[in-house]
């Protein structure tokens, strides 16, 4: 088995190789990596959330790939050739960062080599970063479920694409503005939605750690059963102790995730139910990767959007069925 992963490793480093060599700067970049070339350029990013950012605010001067796509877990995510291929060629690359993508971390490194490659993440106040203890010391890299801290990643993408693109730093600037001030409506309606959430009921269980953030800033507790990277397991003990806690706190509702198996969050269900708790899957909710693309869902204020009616409603709050833009297409 350790043969075979390394000659896998062994393998995506040479075609990595054989792209980065054969990879010209098609007029489009200099030594310094300044654009000078003709329009649209090519941006390739990790996830939809990502991906968002960048289409905003780059608008018709980029042609944006996401790599990861609807219901992948980026913590598990392996690149394939075509991947590599295309991150190999594209003009600019955009990443989250703080290790979200941690199996995709030595080909970034090798890309960034040859072309520039950015972690929106960076321009974070570290102070602003969540680091649970048993994450062993690497910040929570959910930050997108706290709408004002990924404002900030929205600010880095401005600031990274000015410097890509220096001639429309202008036309940056104004549409990362506009999609700032979308970005506030949406966090105010997360907080007074939330808020309305009866605070003995205000506790969210889901399948992994992905909504700490949007605990801390929404007001809301939140439980995962996994840690905060999906390659931890739960163990037998970890699910009786949260079936206790579920029974003991009267929780009515827990939450599936998009991304990430239902196999525990059903095991709780059923584990709560048999001690006489009447306990139901409160709704699907988007953790590590957004909806579908073209649908509401399958962009991150939509996505958001979702999340947030759809856990007010399961917990006794009060939101609109149709989300505060009047676009979702379910709540479950």
């Amino acid at each position: 088995m350790k043969k075979r992963l390394t000659c896998l490793r062994l393998t995506v480093c040479i075609v990595l190789a054989l792209f980065l060599s054969s990879c010209t700067n098609n007029g489009s970049r200099t030594s310094s990596n300044v654009r000078v070339g003709t329009e649209p350029y090519s941006v390739v990013a990790t996830t939809g959330m990502v991906g968002d950012i960048v289409s905003a605010v780059a608008g018709k001067h980029a042609n944006v790939v996401v790599l990861i796509g609807e219901g992948v877990d980026p913590h598990l995510f392996k690149p394939t050739r075509a991947d590599v291929s295309r991150l190999a060629t594209a003009d600019v690359v955009f990443y989250s960062g703080l290790l979200l993508e941690g199996k995709m971390t030595d080909i970034l490194s090798k890309i960034a080599k040859d072309r520039p490659v950015y972690a929106v993440a960076d321009g974070v106040e570290p102070a602003y970063l969540l680091t649970p203890p048993e994450f062993a010391g690497h910040p929570d890299p959910h930050l997108w479920m706290d709408v004002k801290g990924w404002m900030s990643a929205v600010k880095t993408v401005e600031a990274d694409l000015s410097k890509f693109d220096p001639d429309h730093q202008d036309e940056y600037q104004k549409n990362a503005e506009d999609y700032l001030a979308q970005l506030q409506l949406l966090d105010s309606y997360a907080l007074d939605s939330i808020a309305t959430i009866p605070k003995e009921r205000r506790v969210l269980v889901t399948a992994h750690d992905a909504f700490n953030y949007l605990g801390r800033a929404y007001g809301i507790e939140v439980l995962g059963i996994q840690g905060i990277s999906t390659e931890s397991e739960a163990g037998l003990a970890d699910l009786n102790a949260m079936v206790d806690l579920i029974v003991e706190r009267k929780i009515s509702a827990v939450f599936v995730e998009t991304s990430v198996a239902d196999k525990n969050v059903k095991a709780l269900v059923e584990g709560a139910n048999s001690k006489g708790a009447k306990v139901n899957i409160g709704g699907k909710l988007f953790s590590d990767a957004m909806g579908g693309a073209g649908t509401y869902e399958g962009t991150y204020i939509g996505m958001i959007d979702h999340n947030v009616t759809t856990i007010v409603r399961a917990l006794g709050g009060e939101a609109p069925t149709d989300g505060f833009q009047g676009k979702l297409t379910k709540i479950q």
